[in-house]
């Protein structure tokens, strides 16, 4: 068995796919600031050991209202305050220009990068699924370009059966394509898409005391102002780190 790994392990290297090895990763190196993004959120952070993987793809996955958009605003927000440039494909059009500038994003460093999907699995399917391939197309035009310190990829409310449909090898062209560069990619979605054996995948949810009718969320200047978040870590590259959960609340 050892030996027949081995071979394969051999194999996967001669043709560069063996980036699809957990075991042929180096480890991340906590110390080094350039190869993490901080979501300037510090008990995130810490379960990271220090923010999201650059040079990976990453996921933030969750239903709606479960504190996704509020954490994906923050870390638009942290990049920019870095003065890094920030890239955003946004495939069914959904960004809150009002949202963003409250949570403190420099608008001048964003590429919002808007597309339109009916969230309708009727007549509008094939329509829904050129929708996805034209938006994963532009994703893959910004990753070609660099220069952006943080990349996002927002389907979150598209529907489930188009993001399905894509082909599982389309996620590992793009690890590829991130690998090695100084941008953490971030997929945003209700469910794991790529589950990169190099990246992370932080499962969103609404606590279940917070969850309640007595719940003090406010819908005011700051999107979802007092909502109780729990944030699950799995990452594949830190054993250690998997099945991590921390708790957050949007009032920060």
């Amino acid at each position: 068995m050892a030996l027949a790994r081995a071979d394969l392990e051999s194999l996967l290297r001669a043709r560069h796919l063996d980036r699809t090895l957990t075991t042929a990763l180096p480890a991340i190196d906590p110390r080094d600031d350039q190869a993490l993004a901080p979501s300037s959120i510090s008990a995130l952070d810490a379960r990271l050991g220090g923010g999201f993987p650059r040079g990976q793809i990453s996921e933030l996955v969750g239903p709606r209202s479960s504190g996704r958009t509020s954490l994906l605003l923050q870390m638009i927000a942290a990049a920019t305050a870095r003065g890094e440039l920030v890239a955003l494909v946004d495939a069914l059009d959904m960004f809150d220009v009002p949202s963003a500038t409250a949570a403190g994003v420099d608008l001048d460093r964003l590429l919002w990068i808007r597309g339109h999907i009916v969230p309708n699995q009727g007549l509008c399917r094939e329509l829904n699924q050129r929708a996805i391939e034209q938006a994963i197309r532009a994703f893959t035009l910004v990753l070609q370009a660099g220069n952006f310190g943080l990349v996002v990829f927002d389907v979150a409310e598209a529907p489930i059966d188009a993001v399905r449909r894509l082909p599982f090898t389309t996620w590992l062209r793009l690890q590829r394509m991130v690998e090695g560069s100084q941008t953490a990619c971030v997929l945003v979605g209700a469910d794991a898409m790529a589950r990169s054996s190099a990246g992370l995948t932080l499962r969103l949810a609404q606590k279940a005391e917070g969850a309640g009718p007595g719940a003090a969320v406010n819908f005011g200047a700051r999107l979802f102002d007092g909502l109780d978040v729990q944030a699950r870590v799995v990452r594949a590259r830190a054993r250690e780190q998997e099945e991590a959960c921390v708790a957050l609340s949007t009032s920060a």
